[in-house]
Parts: C-alpha cells; sequence; structure tokens
C-alpha cells in the first residue's frame, strides 16, 4: 500500500536562490559616483589649460631664445663683389717729378708732354699708371717727398742715366741737341726717359699683373697675359717669401762643433751693416732681434764642395736648437756655420758660394775661420750680414732690380695689392660659408670684423700706391682674418640634429606624456558631455 506525502511547504531555498538574491542585494547596495559639479569640471579644465599656457608661452619662448643660433646679419652680396673683384678696381697712380733746371719752362713741358705720349705707348696695363709732373720751385729737397721717383735731368756729353744708391732719384744727362723742338711730335730723348721709366717698373708691374691675375678679377680689369717665364718666375718668388706680416723676429745663429769660437760681435754687425736696411723697411715690417751661439755636432757631409743635393743632408733644420718665435710673429732665421766648405757653382761660368736661401725660413752662411780663432769680430761678419741681407729682401718679397729705395717702395705697393686682393679673398670665403651653413653661428663680433675690413678695403682701394694704402690693406686683412677664424662660429658645425633629440627626450619625455593625455582625457570628456547635454536637450524638445 503506497503512502503519499504531503508536500513540506516550509522546505528551505536551494543554493541556486542563495546566490541570486544575494547578487541582487550586493547590486542594490553598489552606488555609481556622485556626478562632477561643475566647478570641479571647471577647475580641472583650467589647470590643465593652465600648464599648456605655460608651456606655449613661457616655456617654449625661452627655449627657443635659449637654444636659437644667432646669425648677426652681414653684407652677402657687398662680400661676394670684393671677392670677385667688382667692388674695387685696383689703380695704382704713380706720380713722377721731373726737374729740368738747366731747361726753359716751355721746353720742360714739351719734353714733359711727348714724354707722357711716349709712355702711354708703352703701357699694356690701364692700372698701372706713371704720371708726369714738373718738380715745384719752392721744393727743395732733391727728391720730391710726393712722387716715387724724380728724375734730374743736366746736360752732358752724351744720353746716360744713372740711379741714385740712397734715395728714388734717376739722373740723366743729355746732349744739348737732344731738346725736342716745341713743333716736334716725337723726340729721342722723350723716347730715351719713357724706357728707363718703362725698365724701372716693369719687375713691379709685371708683380702687380700677376696677382691680379691669380685672383678673380674681371677679365675687363686684368693686365694682358704675362710671358709664360716671367709666370713662372713670379711663382718661384711668390712660393720662396714669406707670408705678409707686420713684424718679423731675426734670429742670428753661430754654429760651431767644438769651444771655439766662443764669442762673437753681432750686434756690432747687424748695427753697421744690416741696420740701415732695417730702418729703411721699418715702414712696411717692424723687427725683433735675438743673437745665440749654438754647439753643433760635425755635419755627415765632410766634402770641401757641396752639391745641391748635399745641402739639405748637411745640416738638418729639424734638429737645430733655435730660438722660438717670440711674441708669435714669424721668425727669419740666419745660420753662420763655421766650416771650410762651399757650395757647388750652378753653371760653368758661375763662382762657388758659401751661402744658401731655404724659402719661408731663412739663409744659411758658411764661414771659414782659422781653428784657434776665439773671438769672430764684426769685420769678418760684414760679408755674411751683407748676403743676409740680401736674403731678407728677397724672403720678404722685395723686387730684384732696381736701386734699394726704388725696390722698396715698390716692395709697399706690392704688399698693398696683396693684402688687398687677400683680405677681399677672405670677405668672399666667409660669405660662402654662411651661405653653404645655415646652422653656423654668426656672432656679433664677425658682423663688426666684416663692417671694418669693408670700411678699411674702401680706403685701401682709394688711396693704392701711397702709404696709406698699405695702412688701410693691412687692417682689412687682418680683420678679415679675425672675422673668418672666429672660435665661436666653429662650435655649432659640431652639433648636429641628432644630438639635439637625444639630449631633449630623456629631460622632455616625463614631462610631456602627462600634460599630452590629460589634455586627450579632457577633450574626450569635453566631448562626451557635449553629446549628453545635446541628447537631453532633444528629449525634452520630445516631450
Amino acid at each position: 500500500m503506497t503512502t503519499q506525502q504531503p508536500a513540506d511547504n516550509g522546505a528551505a531555498p536551494s543554493a541556486t536562490n542563495v546566490i541570486s538574491t544575494s547578487a541582487v542585494a550586493a547590486s542594490a547596495t553598489r552606488k555609481e559616483p556622485p556626478p562632477e559639479k561643475p566647478s570641479d569640471v571647471r577647475r580641472r579644465s583650467h589647470i590643465i589649460l593652465s600648464f599648456w599656457l605655460i608651456v606655449l608661452f613661457l616655456g617654449l619662448p625661452i627655449w627657443w631664445k635659449t637654444t636659437t643660433i644667432y646669425r648677426a646679419d652681414l653684407p652677402l652680396q657687398e662680400m661676394l663683389d670684393w671677392s670677385d673683384g667688382k667692388a674695387c678696381r685696383p689703380v695704382f697712380p704713380l706720380r713722377i717729378s721731373i726737374r729740368a733746371g738747366a731747361l726753359q719752362e716751355q721746353e720742360a713741358q714739351n719734353l714733359l708732354r711727348l714724354t707722357q705720349h711716349a709712355l702711354d705707348d708703352l703701357n699694356d696695363f690701364s692700372g698701372h699708371h706713371l704720371r708726369l709732373q714738373l718738380a715745384a720751385p719752392s721744393v727743395t729737397e732733391s727728391h720730391d717727398p710726393d712722387s716715387v721717383l724724380t728724375i734730374r735731368l743736366a746736360p752732358g756729353d752724351a744720353t746716360t742715366a744713372t740711379f741714385d744708391p740712397h734715395e728714388p732719384i734717376l739722373d740723366i744727362t743729355y746732349p744739348p741737341n737732344a731738346v725736342p723742338s716745341h713743333t716736334a711730335s716725337s723726340s729721342p730723348l722723350a723716347t730715351y726717359v719713357a724706357g728707363q721709366l718703362r725698365s724701372a717698373f716693369a719687375e713691379e708691374q709685371a708683380t702687380i699683373s700677376y696677382l691680379l691675375s691669380t685672383n678673380s678679377i674681371p677679365s675687363d680689369h686684368r693686365p694682358q697675359g704675362l710671358a709664360p717665364d716671367v709666370a713662372q718666375s713670379l711663382s718661384k718668388r711668390t712660393t720662396r717669401s714669406l707670408r705678409y706680416a707686420p713684424t718679423y723676429h731675426l734670429t742670428f745663429s753661430l754654429f760651431t762643433s767644438g769651444s771655439l769660437p766662443s764669442s762673437w760681435d753681432i750686434e756690432r754687425a747687424i748695427a753697421e751693416y744690416m741696420k740701415p736696411v732695417l730702418d729703411v723697411l721699418s715702414p712696411i715690417h717692424n723687427f725683433t732681434i735675438d743673437t745665440q751661439v749654438q754647439l753643433y755636432a760635425t755635419p755627415g757631409v765632410q766634402s770641401q764642395v757641396l752639391n745641391k743635393e748635399d745641402l739639405s743632408s748637411f745640416i738638418n733644420a729639424a734638429e737645430w736648437p733655435l730660438s722660438p718665435s717670440i711674441g708669435g710673429a714669424p721668425t727669419i732665421n740666419f745660420v753662420i756655420f763655421v766650416g771650410n766648405q762651399t757650395i757647388a757653382a750652378l753653371g760653368p761660368d758661375a763662382d762657388p758660394s758659401r751661402s744658401w736661401l731655404i724659402p719661408q725660413w731663412g739663409a744659411v752662411y758658411l764661414l771659414p775661420l782659422p781653428a784657434d780663432t776665439a773671438h769672430v769680430g764684426a769685420a769678418t761678419l760684414k760679408q755674411p750680414l751683407l748676403t743676409f741681407t740680401s736674403h731678407l729682401l728677397a724672403l720678404t718679397g722685395a723686387p730684384q732690380s732696381g736701386s734699394l729705395p726704388l725696390r722698396l717702395s715698390t716692395l709697399a705697393r706690392i704688399r698693398s695689392a696683396d693684402l688687398l686682393l687677400r683680405a677681399s679673398s677672405t670677405l668672399g670665403s666667409l660669405a660662402r660659408l654662411a651661405l653653404a651653413l645655415p646652422s653656423i653661428s654668426i656672432p656679433p663680433r664677425v658682423a663688426d670684423g666684416v663692417a671694418t675690413t669693408i670700411a678699411h678695403l674702401r680706403l685701401a682701394c682709394d688711396s693704392l700706391g701711397t702709404p696709406d694704402g698699405l695702412r688701410h690693406a693691412r687692417v682689412a686683412e687682418a680683420e678679415a682674418e679675425r672675422a673668418f677664424f672666429e672660435k665661436s662660429m666653429v662650435g655649432q658645425l659640431y652639433f648636429p640634429d641628432e644630438h639635439k633629440i637625444a639630449v631633449y627626450l630623456p629631460l622632455l619625455g616625463p614631462v610631456a606624456v602627462p600634460l599630452i593625455m590629460g589634455l586627450l582625457n579632457e577633450a574626450k570628456a569635453w566631448r562626451r558631455r557635449r553629446k549628453q547635454r545635446a541628447e537631453e536637450a532633444k528629449g525634452k524638445k520630445s516631450e
């Protein structure tokens, strides 16, 4: 018999029911965060905005100001014009005075006119003018100081020409019948004087022509081409001579292989045989002098006659214990070596020599002395000092022909042209460098140096052929070199952009990430609030 039990209505709830009830209760107890107050939203937005305003209007300008490469304004086109020879046409107007006391004024004027015509016919380089003038009667000196050369005409038995060894004076004698008449269109005397002047200034004209032809001078400003042998000779002379410097340091050294000689009267010898030339060169160069006696071992070559190939091994200049340069001025070394050797003659008819010149360095003289000579007197040093004087003129670039006063005045004009061209070339190089490297720094000192250079170049160009021309050209060249080799410009060349990124990224990365992320989150929240307000407005409108 089956017994049916009634259902128990008071049974306990199942586990599933318990879990569901707990979840509902938990969800009912979890509260949503309260909505942000409009003032809090505005405060957060203002904070983020203030950070970005500080970055944009304070940080970035300070960074830009402190990291921007300063580039002073340079007259680049004018600098290139100087380099290309467009800003200055080198012209050397040389005035020559004529003293003709034995001629009447009308005869002298006629002779001057015919000589000037003959000079103009011989001149093929318009940049080198020889302008004749009659010496003023009020000038009492034998040489007119306002002229580069004075011609003294005097009657004589024949037509001769002689240069004064101490002053820039050319003495010309002429027979009385050589004076041209008033109606003559030409004159042998005028042709002779023009030829002498042409010969006297031929080397100067060739040198200036060579300087202009080796620089960027327009074709209409250049002289006619030089002969190949003349150009080669001038090239060798330029290579041999020292670069121009306002001051040179002269070192006189006596090399001996033993204890004798132990002294020498070099100061007196310099004062007697070399000082006059140094004084004449003083308007162009200053000189400082020191002397020394050095003990040096016997050279490796013991032959009495030294060939050209033996000179390099006879004495090794790299091992000479010479004094260094004083005050940064270039040093010219003059070495007297006590020895009986001679240098082989270069030609069959030439005499053996005891000296040789080392380009851009100095000279060496082999002085024979008795073995028991303890002191070298000034008279013994006369020939070495005279030889060194000749070598000094060659090392400073003086012309080789003509009287000494005329050679030195020519040297001043050549140096003026050389310095003017070098300063102009340096300006052009600086302008091209500034154009090619936009990231290079140009400090105010460079701009000031360029302005000073251009100002003195104009003055030098206007006064070529005068002492003022050399002075202005010297200042222009020094200022141009100083501007081109300004140290603060070079440092920026080795600071590439990759290096800037490597420096800035570790510093700015941790700061930039929170700023950018905060700005993005705020922008998203603003868009969400704007969308929400639009939906609420739409719902109200539909109701």
